[in-house]
């Protein structure tokens, strides 16, 4: 598409989030909602109009070329992203459940269920390639030191010439046995065939008719397949052979695409060249000139103060903001009030809480449970609203015939860069005239600066916090990822993408929750929660600071359900460093109390550094256990059971690192320590049939089968019920081998090919599946919904009752 059509794509965007803001943002605030349902009702549309948004945007951003414009979207984008998150966390806290079914929001808005997914930016690689790849490289480095390493280990052995003959000489008798094995069985088949006399003319005719015969019918129902396949064609219900290979139209769109991107290459090149040349002209051309007038204005005000109060007034500090709020169009006098509110409000941080703002905080809750519900507030709004503005001011009625290449704007340039040059050279002024200042002080009212300098130094005394100690500050990043490495503790993520995650929509949820049936997520569920909590947040700095914190995620079912594939994507598409300290990883390293405090301090050192970053703790449950077993106590499960959860609490705003444990056998733990360390606990159950459905279709042709009328997928899904991903994976790979693919042609895949190997593996029964459940139902979200789902039904119980009473006075 061409560079107008994403303009008008953008402008779209636009003006269907400024209908939100004017919903979200009303002059007058709107009233609790008491029902429940309404209120989450409007949550969920809101929350699937701004992933409309999210989804237009991200188009916009990866293909528009125009580089001021991209900073605007870019900001909108990330803003978009943080209300989402927020969305989410409030019907969380709102219905008390991870998994939402909005059925009846996709019909209202004409959706489908495609649409619910959530898109990944793809700039969170793309911006970083350079970074992701020396990285990569070092990693690669490294490993391949260690695997020469091991390699001449191996080589090195101590072994005979006359055992290495001896092993050489038993792999080929064994050889050569297979050989004679399957000859034998060959010529005992022969032997089995009976012998028989010479065909007699008659019986040869009839042997012709019937290979004739036969041979006609094979001939016609290839004629019957190939004109219902063409018929389907025609009809639409089948591909065409000849767009099954990427056809010219797509590898044309490809080829646009690639173009576009190094065009905004160049165009981001041209725009940061512009941007320091413009910079240092005005600094050249009208710096001067305003660091006179910043002067003659403090000056000025100096006089003014001088008149009014009899002293000079105190110069305001740089954490104050400096003479930045001189310049505010506020008098001396409010600047004197403002200025000794922050002094109070700096006294109540330090000193004891106030109790009437925790006065105020109660009472609000108690309004909040008797009055109903209200939003919770957002720290994306006001800047959602504020670059909303920018660009109906600037960019939506803004001309651009004459900049068809779509370059950067010089005016809006110079605009953006006064600003920042009068900081810097604010800093300046600042400096000077805290000593002009000194000196009429010293000149005028006779007091030395050190007098003012005590006064102001006593105001502004404030204890420093003790942060962590550096165990290996003498020590170089490579060094530490090299000894990682080493340790096994750094790894490199498996090449899988979110999209290889497979799994169908759930069609049933909303119906079985209205029934008070509490519905199994599908995959598409689960694939959601996962972009949400872990993906966009790492992604994301602006995102990550100010959208609600999530340090922790714990993925819990049944060994194939794709926990360890899903962590591993989470890194795949965010460019995130991978570490692993699951309880069997860690066995035997670090010994001790002073080594295990390295340990925990170089990863999360070294995740600080190279973030984003993914600290995977497989076996979760290991940490927790109520009791460990017996052939397990030699390698210490719960060794980071007290030190990870201090740990933990470290990691900040600004400090994009994510937790997350996958556990098969979460019930073995103890539940209430393990929910105190992991604050979102997503439950993957086993797949339903349409994900099934899904599963079987998409990896049979991964793997190079073909699907045909003999292979009936439907009856395979509903055999394989109970089965993980895992397991027909595994029994994929058992029927699909090289000499299968060939044969496909003359004999097609079938679904009986598939049972026996699957029969092999042990399904998730009904009853573990249950268990599961009953072991989220104790997690605290789940104790908070299974609370209000019996408050309801207490509620509906006394409503009959109350209805009931007036009938029986009637009778």
């Amino acid at each position: 598409m061409s560079q107008r059509t994403y303009n008008e794509l953008w402008a779209e965007a636009q003006i269907e989030l400024s209908r939100l803001l004017v919903e979200e943002l009303p002059a007058q605030p709107l009233k609790p909602e008491k029902d429940r349902v309404v209120f989450f009702q409007r949550l969920a549309m809101l929350y699937v109009r701004y992933l409309q948004i999210l989804r237009q945007l991200e188009k916009v951003y990866d293909q528009v070329v125009h580089p001021q414009k991209r900073r605007l979207i870019l900001n909108t984008l990330e803003g978009v992203m943080g209300r989402v998150l927020e969305l989410k966390n409030e019907m969380v806290e709102k219905d008390f459940s991870e998994y939402h079914y909005m059925d009846d929001v996709l019909h209202d808005l004409k959706l489908t269920p495609a649409d619910l997914e959530v898109p990944i930016p793809h700039y969170f690689l793309r911006e970083r390639s350079e970074g992701i790849q020396e990285r990569t490289a070092m990693l690669t480095t490294v490993l391949q030191t260690l695997e020469t390493t091991g390699t001449e280990k191996r080589v090195t052995k101590n072994m005979s010439q006359d055992e290495a003959i001896r092993i050489i000489q038993v792999a080929e008798r064994a050889r050569q046995g297979r050989l004679r094995a399957a000859l034998n069985e060959a010529s005992r088949r022969l032997s089995k065939i009976p012998m028989t006399e010479d065909p007699k003319p008659a019986d040869m005719a009839r042997a012709a008719v019937r290979i004739q015969k036969v041979w006609r019918g094979y001939v016609e129902r290839k004629k019957a397949q190939a004109a219902r396949i063409e018929d389907m064609i025609f009809l639409g219900m089948a591909p065409h052979p000849k767009y099954q290979a990427p056809c010219e139209a797509i590898v044309a769109a490809h080829a646009n695409e690639k173009a576009t991107r190094n065009k905004q290459k160049q165009h981001e090149d041209d725009y940061q060249k512009s941007v320091t040349a413009i910079a240092n002209h005005l600094l050249e051309v009208e710096g001067q000139d305003i660091a006179n007038n910043m002067k003659e204005q403090i000056r000025q005000w100096f006089i003014e103060c001088r008149n009014l109060t009899g002293v000079f007034p105190d110069f305001p500090d740089d954490d104050e903001g400096g003479s930045a709020i001189l310049f505010a169009e506020k008098d001396y006098q409010q600047l004197l009030e403002e200025m000794a509110e922050n002094e109070d409000d700096g006294k109540n941080k330090k000193g004891k809480p106030d109790e009437k703002k925790d006065a105020k905080k109660s009472k609000g809750k108690d309004a909040e449970e008797e009055e109903g519900l209200v939003m919770l507030p957002s720290a994306f709004l006001a800047d959602l609203e504020m670059y909303n503005k920018t660009f109906v001011d600037f960019w939506e009625t803004r001309t651009e015939s004459r900049n068809f290449d779509q370059r950067h704007e010089v005016e809006l340039i110079k605009e953006e860069k006064r600003v920042d040059i009068e900081s810097e050279i604010r800093v300046k002024v600042d400096e000077q005239m805290r000593q002009e200042l000194a000196d009429w002080r010293l000149a005028v009212e006779k007091t030395p600066a050190k007098v003012y300098a005590k006064k102001k130094a006593g105001k502004g005394d404030k204890k420093k916090k003790k942060g962590e100690k550096d165990l290996t500050a003498d020590r170089t990043l490579e060094s530490l990822c090299q000894e990682m490495v080493e340790e096994g503790l750094l790894k490199q993520a498996n090449s899988v993408r979110m999209q290889d995650y497979l799994g169908d929509f759930n069609y049933l949820g909303s119906t079985l929750r209205q029934n008070d049936i509490e519905p199994m997520p599908s995959m598409s569920d689960v694939r959601q929660l996962i972009s949400l909590y872990g993906i966009l947040p790492l992604g994301s700095h602006a995102v990550h600071e100010k959208a609600p914190l999530t340090k922790a995620i714990l993925l819990a079912g049944p060994s194939g359900v794709g926990k360890k594939m899903l962590v591993h994507a989470i890194c795949q598409e965010t460019g995130a460093t991978l570490f692993d300290l699951s309880p069997l990883n860690i066995a035997g390293k670090y010994p001790g109390k002073s080594g295990l405090t390295m340990m925990l301090h170089l990863v999360f050192k070294v995740a600080r550094l190279m973030q984003p970053s993914v600290i995977w703790i497989d076996g979760a449950e290991k940490m927790f256990y109520k009791k460990v077993p017996k052939e397990e106590r030699a390698l210490e499960p719960k060794r980071l059971k007290k030190d990870l959860p201090k740990s933990l609490k470290l990691i900040k705003e600004e400090d994009r690192v994510l937790i997350i444990g996958t556990s098969k056998d979460p019930i073995s733990a103890d539940i209430k320590s393990m929910c105190k360390m992991y604050t979102k606990v997503i439950l993957i159950p086993r797949p339903d049939y349409g994900s099934r459905y899904v599963l079987w279709k998409q990896l049979i042709q991964k793997h190079g089968g073909a699907i045909t009328a003999a292979l009936d997928l439907s009856s395979l899904s509903k055999i394989s019920d109970g089965y993980t991903a895992g397991h027909m994976i595994q029994a994929i790979q058992q029927v699909i081998t090289k000499r299968r693919i060939l044969l496909q042609d003359k004999r097609p895949l079938t679904a009986v090919e598939f049972v026996a190997p699957l029969a092999k593996f042990s399904p998730v029964f009904q009853d573990e599946e249950e268990a599961l459940k009953k072991w989220y139902a104790k997690t605290p979200l789940g104790k908070k919904r299974s609370k209000a789902a019996a408050e309801r039904e207490e509620a509906l119980q006394a409503q009959a009752k109350g209805k009931g009473a007036p009938k029986k006075g009637k009778k």
